[in-house]
């Protein structure tokens, strides 16, 4: 949609018809490509229909179709992380939540989009319905052992093996599409911050709550936490991917938004802690905690790196922020040598580990995907290059990331033992 906008700006006939076959996409990509379009006057125009449309979107009722969908997925995601209660099941809570959790809110996630969409694909959406199933009955048959490394590395990566999952239903059972995967990433970016919103505005209700019964005697806090605390954090996305849905153009302002006011930031930070690394003499070599904190790090920045590219289409100074990702970028490379070599240390020192070994491959599996980012960004900056080529960069890596995740979950515990 995007470039078919892009090649047809002075096409009028095409354009109309590209909005009335799918507004809401038509809305969407209109957003991401107007930055580049915004001096030809037929631009201006749409930017003023779609504006005037956005309007009239916030101020249309909510359907009670709409509504009950929303109620009727959030109930089941309600009702399965309550099923340790409800079914009075001889399971730690603890546990059940770190196997089930993520799958719980990506299936409420996969659920609400099949609806929202319709099933256009049925045989392959009945091959996503059964690895849900599949993977759970998986994850909790097995053992939960202490002292299993490879199954607790199971249970860490399976969520990101269910959120592929979720990718897959996202797309309408396309994943091979650059275009899609780019739009998922994106669309992932805009749940995290309505959720963070939603999440925000829930805690201090529920901090308001708590302290007005307390105030007549009254104690719900045990009972409000594992009830409506829980039932809300997991039905919450759903609300969250509701309100993209309903709103979208509202949304998709608040991502790039955000992406330009932190990405600076992030740099900055993460450029100051090297130096604090450096000056302080913290040694990631011999301190395991140090370094995994080291490790989450270096994650968190690749994940904002991989979002920020999803949403630089849609920013308007694209130069300044090309420039502060290829700064980041090349810091989250030095970060990412830094790491490996104290992996690789570790290695030499103490041996190979499941925790080790996983380290180390996600290290050169990020590093790698840093190093094609960084040469695209380059590009980007020097050569006068589109922001297409990093996004189907990273569109590309995603498949590998895949491949690893699936090792470890189901090749892990049977390689190094189910313990």
């Amino acid at each position: 949609m995007n470039d078919k906008i892009k090649t047809n700006i002075g096409n009028h006939e095409v354009l109309e018809n590209l909005y009335r076959s799918d507004r809401k996409a038509f809305k969407t990509a209109f957003k991401n490509v107007y930055p580049e379009i915004e001096n030809h006057e037929a631009a201006k125009f749409w930017k003023t229909r779609l504006d005037y449309d956005d309007r009239d979107d916030i101020l249309k009722s909510f359907s009670a179709k709409e509504i009950f969908m929303v109620i009727s997925v959030c109930f089941i995601t309600a009702f399965l992380i309550k099923i340790p209660d409800i079914f009075s099941l001889n399971i730690p809570e603890d546990i059940f939540f770190f196997r089930n959790g993520a799958l719980i809110v990506f299936l409420g996630l996969a659920l609400y989009r099949t609806l929202i969409k319709g099933i256009s694909k049925p045989e392959r959406m009945a091959s996503a319905a059964i690895i849900f199933l599949a993977s759970a009955l998986y994850i909790n048959l097995l053992p939960s052992g202490e002292n299993g490394a490879a199954i607790r590395l199971a249970y860490i990566h399976l969520p990101l093996l269910i959120w592929f999952l979720f990718g897959f239903v996202y797309t309408g059972c396309d994943f091979r599409s650059h275009e899609k995967r780019i739009d998922f990433i994106r669309y992932n970016g805009d749940l995290a911050i309505v959720y963070a919103l939603i999440a925000i505005a829930g805690g201090l209700l529920s901090a308001f709550t708590i302290g007005l019964f307390d105030s007549i005697g009254l104690n719900i806090e045990e009972f409000y936490s594992r009830n409506i605390i829980l039932t809300g954090a997991v039905s919450a996305p759903v609300v969250a991917a509701y309100i993209i849905e309903k709103f979208p153009a509202l949304v998709s302002r608040i991502a790039p938004l955000i992406t330009a006011i932190f990405s600076p930031l992030v740099l900055v930070t993460l450029i100051i802690f090297l130096i604090a690394v450096a000056v302080t003499g913290k040694d990631p070599y011999n301190n395991r905690d140090f370094l995994l904190v080291f490790n989450l790090m270096l994650l968190g920045v690749m994940g904002i790196i991989i979002f920020s590219v999803s949403e630089s289409s849609a920013i308007r100074n694209q130069k300044f922020n090309s420039l502060i990702l290829l700064s980041l970028s090349v810091a989250a490379i030095i970060t990412d040598l830094i790491a490996l070599s104290a992996i690789f240390y570790r290695l030499g020192e103490y041996g190979v580990t499941p925790n080790r070994l996983a380290v180390v491959v996600s290290n050169l599996l990020v590093l790698a995907n840093l190093i094609l980012i960084t040469a695209d960004l380059i590009r980007i900056n020097f050569k006068a290059k589109e922001f297409k080529i990093v996004e189907i960069t990273v569109s590309k890596f995603l498949p590998v990331y895949l491949l690893w995740i699936l090792i470890v979950v189901f090749g892990f515990p049977f390689i190094f033992g189910i313990k």
